[in-house]
């Protein structure tokens, strides 16, 4: 069935103008006014309406097998809840263990992630390192469409890559035309100075920010940034949270280093007083990394997106339930870290970004959207609104209103970050493949309609097989 959006306002990272839109097999197939449509059309009447790219949320972690435990939300629930926030597409991780082949862990996240009802599309980590990493991760960009492989800097004794193997690493993304991403905290000091909390009798959630201040992710933003342009690859640093990360991300870009960055909805809404309240499972549940930051710090982030330093935000959505939580009762470093979020991100920075006057709708897709959709080279296929492009799309209700709550979100989870927070303005409709997938607060998407999105390489990689190949051809002997 075609599906005719009649009556509302296209919004892109670049314009905004009033159309139709016309949706058949998955794909934009019209943009315009009076559009004749097949007799088995569905129309919505979208009058008043805003009409923007699906959501893409760079980095969740669904299902994540993590500190002893699995993230309660599954890729069912957490792309379901994707879509009730407007977002059609989520980029998760696959982490494999130390010494787990990397197609292996690959292999396991396909299975998992066949239920999802919104797209998919995965990073995959490198937590260790040999001749058969370097090999996977050629074989993952070859013939399954990964694009980027993250690196944990943090998590000592468990996922933490040291420098050797940031350096291996790094070098061979640029090789493969894949774009290396960090997560940027220094382990060593991490790991130090959760001993020394615990030695001086902090145990609780007050803890967690403590052994991760601000300097410990500086100092590691600065270090990969570093490595990264010595090797002249870019780099993508996730989940930046300070001033002092930012800064460098600024510094390297002003010399002509590609450098991106992510912020997080939490890191630009929510600060560290949440670490002190009384009640330990609300502290608790709060508990991610890097922690939330004191409040000077969300200057410095929005200020990073209105500049451009910062290009994308995501949610790093990995939900843990108080029970979960409890793991660490008397002791921080055992509770699980993450929080939820991939539901309220678009909503989060429409009401503190677009209605606070810091940026406006076009930059609101683009930060949404669109620049993930092209730092991760998906785009147009992705992130925009142009015939032929993917039908993903969001419908936004400018003047509806509901206050953010844990008891009407569809995570698994009984507590939410953003609780009590006020939005005025909602998506109302989700259309993802083409197809009505939430729908003024009903779900109508299947299970295993999501579907998975390849990420082909940046231009270089072909050429470099192709000097390979002709570097190892022997060449005929002129008699």
């Amino acid at each position: 069935m075609s599906l005719l959006l009649k009556g509302g306002t296209v919004v892109t990272h670049e314009e905004t103008y009033q159309a139709d839109i016309l949706c058949e097999d998955g794909v934009i197939s019209q943009i315009g006014s009076n559009i004749s449509t097949p007799a088995d059309t569905k129309v919505l009447d979208v009058t008043g309406k805003l009409i923007m790219p699906g959501g893409i949320d760079p980095h969740t972690h669904m299902q994540l097998p993590f500190m002893g435990t699995v993230a309660k939300d599954d890729f069912a629930s957490g792309t379901i809840a994707a879509l009730a926030g407007g977002t059609t597409s989520i980029i998760d991780f696959v982490i494999p263990n130390p010494q787990q082949p990397l197609l292996e862990a690959y292999q396991q996240w396909r299975e998992w992630s066949a239920k999802s009802y919104a797209n998919y599309s995965f990073h995959v980590a490198i937590t260790w390192w040999d001749d058969s990493v370097s090999q996977d991760m050629e074989t993952l960009v070859k013939d399954h469409g990964v694009n980027s492989f993250k690196h944990f800097m943090a998590y000592k004794n468990a996922i933490m890559a040291t420098d050797d193997i940031l350096v291996a690493s790094f070098s061979k993304c640029l090789e493969l035309g894949a774009v290396p991403t960090v997560h940027a905290e220094n382990g060593e000091l991490v790991y130090h100075l959760q001993h020394k909390m615990i030695a001086e009798g902090i145990t609780g959630p007050e803890g967690h920010p403590l052994s991760r201040p601000p300097l410990v992710e500086g100092e590691a933003a600065n270090r990969a940034i570093n490595i990264a342009g010595t090797l002249g690859a870019p780099i993508y640093l996730v989940h930046v949270s300070t001033a002092e990360a930012v800064d460098a991300i600024r510094y390297a870009k002003d010399h002509s280093q590609i450098v991106f960055g992510e912020v997080l909805a939490g890191h630009l809404t929510v600060d560290d007083s949440v670490y002190q309240n009384p009640d330990w499972e609300t502290a608790a549940a709060h508990v991610m990394s890097p922690p939330f930051r004191p409040k000077y710090h969300q200057d410095a982030l929005w200020k990073g997106l209105q500049a451009g330093t910062l290009q994308t935000t995501a949610t790093d959505h990995c939900a843990f339930c108080s029970e979960q939580k409890a793991m660490g009762k008397d002791n921080f470093t055992q509770i699980p870290n993450g929080t939820a979020g991939v539901e309220e991100r678009m909503m989060v920075l429409w009401e503190h970004g677009v209605n606070s006057g810091r940026i406006s709708a076009n930059e609101f897709v683009a930060l949404t959207s669109t620049n993930t959709a092209k730092i991760f080279n998906i785009y147009p296929r992705k992130g925009c609104i142009r015939v032929g492009a993917d039908a993903d799309l969001v419908v936004w209700n400018p003047e509806a209103s509901k206050t953010l709550s844990a008891a009407t979100h569809q995570s698994n989870i009984e507590h939410s970050i953003f609780e009590g927070m006020t939005i005025h303005g909602l998506p109302e409709t989700t259309i993802c493949n083409g197809k009505l997938a939430w729908h003024q607060g009903e779900l109508l998407a299947q299970s295993g309609e999501g579907k998975y999105i390849e990420r082909p390489p940046y231009a270089g990689y072909y050429d470099t097989l192709q000097k390979r190949q002709e570097l190892n051809t022997p060449k005929a002997v002129s008699r």
